[in-house]
């Protein structure tokens, strides 16, 4: 049995060979305009999400794990014109820099923007201030000087081959690198108001996986930022439900100065390996799918299924729009699929329409040519670049786990139930063992796009 495995193995890897050297030849042959059209993403504009669908509209063509030419440059080949006033060091956090540039690469920022682009994003603007604090004694930047540096952030990073409109698409703001509403900033009051010896202890190291259950260091960080919170000189009050939303902002802005003071006692790269680890337990806990008008779901499905045919060509149909908005991890389709199925029980769908019609959790995902899903690892690596085969991101493209239909008389099923298995990188499926690994699987899927457009246009 191992045997059969490897050589599947073995033979898949001089597939991917043979395929990247026809990849390669034919960009040596092609023209600046054929390259061009390579790239080019489907509409995803307001008129994608109409609720005019036919039962029998397929979803467009789409190929969103296309990477970058190897005889194309990575970079931009200009240099970024920085302002010269922000104190942020860009020079040592270079490592960190560009590997944000290569999570936000411009073609694929969109797609990769809620697991991996803006975390990314987000814990380097809180690593840059929180390092420059060992410098300047101050855990933000006036409003002035933030947005000069966010400026130049992006600046620097579009200069590595970051997307130019990262501030859009992660919504990101000067306020951003301010302490807003915190009423502590200074590094001397910030050690005096809360246990920071206690803080680090907690934070210094966490499990990516148990964290999100247990919460020591989220406990630790929402114990730090209240406290600093009371520091205001008009100190709200617990008690009160017109008082709580303010004083809920509040202690929101102080869990950023938290952090700052976090990655100033850590390095770049550990700084940024427990933000990203805190940030994944916010990223999965909802879908971040846009469900657009169901009705047509609720025609053909909807008061007990009288034509099976119709009901899944319904259900194919809106799945397809979904498939059409962005990239998430496996523990994100598992609450898009509950959210879903909730939302078509409301309009008196009963029976389980996801076994009916065979939707799986990868079905929620972004698809395209020559791909069945990508779901994303519930714990995603950062992107990689290689300038042979350019840009590529762990992706599982065997995930073939049923979709749950949601039972109202259960619980939701938490990722934190020990009865719940979901690996953070599903395995392959038995039928296709050893056709992919996890390291393999994208490059081939690009090689294999690439060689069976050019034979095409041959």
């Amino acid at each position: 049995m191992s045997a059969g495995v490897s050589l599947k193995h073995c033979v898949s890897m001089l597939l991917l060979k043979l395929f990247m050297f026809f990849a390669c030849f034919h960009e040596c042959l092609s023209s600046p305009l054929d390259h061009l059209k390579g790239y080019m993403l489907t509409d995803r504009g307001a008129d994608a999400f109409l609720p005019e669908i036919t039962p029998t509209a397929a979803p467009q063509p789409f190929l969103p794990l296309l990477a970058p030419s190897p005889l194309s440059p990575f970079t931009n080949s200009t240099v970024p014109k920085l302002s010269g006033l922000c104190m942020l060091n860009f020079t040592a956090a270079q490592s960190l820099m560009r590997m944000t540039s290569i999570d936000c690469w411009a073609a694929f920022a969109p797609l990769l923007a809620n697991v991996i682009c803006c975390p990314q994003l987000h814990a380097t603007l809180v690593i840059l201030v929180g390092q420059s604090s060992k410098e300047t004694g101050v855990l933000s930047l006036n409003r002035t000087l933030a947005q000069l540096c966010l400026s130049d952030i992006e600046q620097a990073l579009a200069g590595q081959g970051a997307g130019d409109n990262l501030k859009q698409i992660c919504s990101i703001h000067p306020s951003n690198l301010t302490e807003e509403s915190c009423p502590v900033k200074d590094v001397d009051e910030f050690e005096n108001t809360v246990n920071s010896s206690e803080l680090l202890d907690s934070c210094e190291k966490i499990d990516p996986v148990k964290e999100c259950c247990d919460q020591v260091c989220q406990g630790a960080i929402s114990d730090a930022a209240t406290r600093l919170a009371l520091k205001a000189s008009d100190p709200l009050s617990m008690d009160g439900p017109h008082v709580l939303p303010e004083h809920s902002t509040r202690v929101n802005d102080c869990k950023t100065v938290v952090l700052r003071w976090l990655a100033s006692k850590l390095d770049p790269y550990h700084a940024k390996e427990v933000l990203r680890g805190l940030t994944n337990c916010n990223v999965n806990k909802a879908c971040p799918l846009v469900f657009p008008n169901m009705r047509h779901v609720a025609n053909s499905c909807g008061n007990g299924i009288s034509n099976q045919t119709t009901c899944c060509d319904a259900m194919d149909s809106y799945v397809s729009h979904l498939q059409k908005q962005t990239l998430i991890t496996n523990l994100q389709a598992l609450d898009c699929a509950t959210s879903l199925g909730l939302k078509l029980q409301k309009y008196n769908i009963t029976k389980n329409v996801y076994s009916l019609c065979h939707i799986s959790l990868k079905d929620f995902s972004l698809q395209g040519w020559f791909l069945s899903g990508c779901l994303l690892p519930s714990l995603p690596s950062d992107a990689t670049f290689d300038k042979f085969s350019g840009i590529s991101f762990i992706c599982d493209l065997n995930d073939n786990i049923p979709a749950p239909w949601p039972n109202l008389s259960l619980l939701p099923a938490s990722s934190c139930n020990k009865t719940i298995r979901i690996p953070a990188l599903p395995a392959a499926t038995n039928a296709q063992s050893g056709l992919y690994n996890e390291n393999a699987a994208v490059y081939l899927l690009i090689a294999s796009s690439m060689a069976i457009m050019m034979l095409l246009q041959f």
